[in-house]
């Protein structure tokens, strides 16, 4: 039987976990870009927490975080492969941030749709590197104990993570300008309105479907805005007559949640500079959309 010590200990284990769980999603789920698979890691960090010997851990928080960003990148080792045998482009898994604006991190860096389908671009190394830096604000010395290396490594992890992000990425523009052409899109795409989509998208504009077999979805990246707009003006009559679309927030951005028959069939997501539109994502992928719609409050 469990004595009243090992029960009062667990308790407290627990309770020290629950405060930093937050913290401990929001590190797995920017390195790994999926909710689901960044639960999966803070349960094993859990169990291998119940396991360790807490009287010698000095700084718990410490401990957890070092623990699921190691979980996280060994994780992502075997994700890669997995997603190298993908159907169709594979884009970040959304997640409800309404109520958690920068989602368990010291600022809301690293969490938008389009800078986590980037950071997949990188090695897990180097995207952990830049998610413990730039989102939670951990000091070189302490990310190189937790990626054990050197911190002049560290700094260079960082350092190519920033250049692949900004030569990949126009800065964003306000919530509100966001917003604001995110309107002017979805009426023009409903309708298949061309000329109003060639003058919100980019010149070279991409748009992305994540599908995952789903039938129905591109199975490659659209690029270009002439290509892109008449992509959309052909969907238009055989998705928009009969749905439903519903504002909402993923990823710190607004996105729209579009459904048939009260059943989700996509979200749509857009990556947004001064030019205008430069990436069209869509989730359509039904294990994707189903965590995120549960998530949502009524």
């Amino acid at each position: 039987m469990q004595s009243e010590d090992d029960a009062a200990s667990l308790e407290q284990a627990a309770r020290t976990f629950l405060a930093v769980r937050p913290r401990l999603f929001g590190i797995a789920y920017r390195i790994l870009g999926s909710a689901v698979e960044a639960e999966d890691i803070v349960q094993e960090a859990w169990l291998r927490w119940q396991r360790t010997n807490r009287a010698e851990v000095e700084e718990p928080a410490a401990f957890l975080a070092t623990v699921t960003a190691r979980l996280a990148i060994n994780y992502s080792q075997s994700a890669r492969v997995r997603r190298e045998t993908y159907v169709g482009p594979w884009l970040p898994e959304p997640v409800d941030t309404s109520g958690d604006p920068a989602l368990g991190a010291e600022r809301a860096e690293a969490l938008d749709m389009a800078v986590l389908f980037l950071l997949q671009k990188l090695n897990p190394v180097e995207r952990a590197a830049y998610v413990l830096r730039e989102a939670f604000d951990y000091p070189y010395k302490r990310i190189a104990e937790i990626l054990e290396t050197s911190e002049a490594n560290t700094r260079q992890l960082v350092s190519r993570a920033r250049k692949h992000l900004v030569a990949e990425r126009r800065e964003p523009v306000s919530t509100t300008d966001h917003r604001r052409l995110m309107e002017v899109f979805l009426a023009a795409a409903r309708t298949g309105d061309l000329s109003v989509l060639e003058d919100v998208l980019t010149t070279d504009v991409v748009s992305y479907t994540d599908g995952g077999g789903v039938r129905g979805a591109s199975r490659i990246p659209v690029v270009g805005v002439s290509h892109v707009s008449k992509f959309l003006a052909a969907f238009a009559p055989r998705l928009w007559p009969a749905a439903s679309t519903r504002w909402v927030e993923a990823n710190g951005r607004p996105a729209v949640l579009v459904t048939v028959d009260a059943n989700a069939v996509a979200l749509l997501s857009l990556d947004v500079s001064p030019r205008g539109i430069e990436r069209v994502l869509w989730v359509m992928n039904p294990a994707k959309l189903a965590p995120f719609v549960a998530s949502l409050k009524d």
